[in-house]
């Protein structure tokens, strides 16, 4: 099973378009999960969690959704501004490096910054990679995408718990000198990749869909559709790469009728002194120690 989370209901509301057979998981702690197969790839099961704006929710439902589901891969899908202008409004961008661009030593005339990174797993860059050969994963594209296709591109991303709609403030300065090769910036990836480095390194990337760029021209551009667009070019794209990594196999979990390697069961009698019969042992023998 794969894992995507999103921030926003209009970012899990894209995800779930692509899915069939739908039913909801509640975890013990009140958590809502849509569990779900990609249409028309049965052997692809998806589970999609929301978790709110900011890096720390994000952070404490992927580790939930970690030990809740044990998924081969985890995604977060959503929107993002775009630092670079080459990036027109509806591209997609896979995240190469997540940056927590808020750490640092704040002194009297100066902030030194003190960054935490993470990078995309080789395994999932590679396929994702590949899906961009002949632009493959567009096929899965809703109909309303638009007239001019878009665009894939890998690169850094910067992350931290603000909102950032300007190119001339403290921030967006900040960005452009210490950040430079970050080429969009959003407020959750850093704390999911956090979560998932910690969960047993489980395979995990960052997919946002540029929806304005971060210029002050936010409302307008959601207004005008940017955001929509944004949200299902992500999703289409974080659907390919699911398909394109290995199918769940089936486990006891999924199958309750299946069972593993049947085990000899032992049965002997406890014979005591002069032959008096005292009962039975029955149990499985193990070998420990032994291939």
């Amino acid at each position: 099973m794969i894992v995507i989370l999103t921030a926003l209901d209009v970012e899990q509301n894209a995800v779930l378009e692509h899915l069939v057979d739908l039913e909801v998981h509640e975890h013990d702690k009140g958590t809502l999960f849509d569990i779900g197969t990609i249409a028309g790839h049965p052997g692809h099961r998806v589970a999609v969690g929301i978790t709110g704006a900011g890096t720390t929710t994000a952070a404490a439902l992927t580790e939930r959704a970690r030990a809740e589901f044990s998924p081969t891969a985890m995604m977060f899908v959503g929107v993002a501004g775009g630092l670079r202008q080459k990036l027109a409004i509806g591209d997609v961008v896979v995240a190469t490096k997540v940056y927590s661009y808020q750490g640092g030593r704040s002194e009297d005339d100066r902030f030194l910054v003190r960054p935490r990174s993470w990078e995309l797993s080789h395994r999932v860059d590679q396929v994702a990679h590949r899906l961009c050969r002949g632009h493959r994963w567009r096929e899965f594209l809703p109909d309303c995408a638009g007239a001019t296709p878009p665009d894939v591109h890998f690169g850094a991303i910067a992350v931290g718990d603000v909102l950032l709609d300007s190119t001339r403030s403290d921030l967006a300065q900040r960005l452009h000198t210490f950040y430079n090769d970050a080429v969009a910036v959003e407020m959750e990836g850093s704390g999911f990749a956090h979560a998932a480095a910690l969960g047993d390194q489980v395979p995990a990337v960052v997919i946002r869909g540029i929806s304005d760029h971060a210029d002050g021209q936010k409302t307008s551009s959601d207004r005008a559709g940017g955001q929509v667009r944004a949200v299902a070019n992500a999703a289409a794209f974080a659907i390919a790469l699911a398909v394109s990594l290995e199918p769940e196999s089936c486990s006891a979990s999924d199958n309750p009728g299946s069972s593993g390697p049947t085990l000899p069961t032992i049965t002997s009698k406890l014979v005591a002194r002069d032959n008096a019969h005292v009962g039975e042992q029955v149990g499985v023998q193990f070998n420990w120690g032994q291939p």
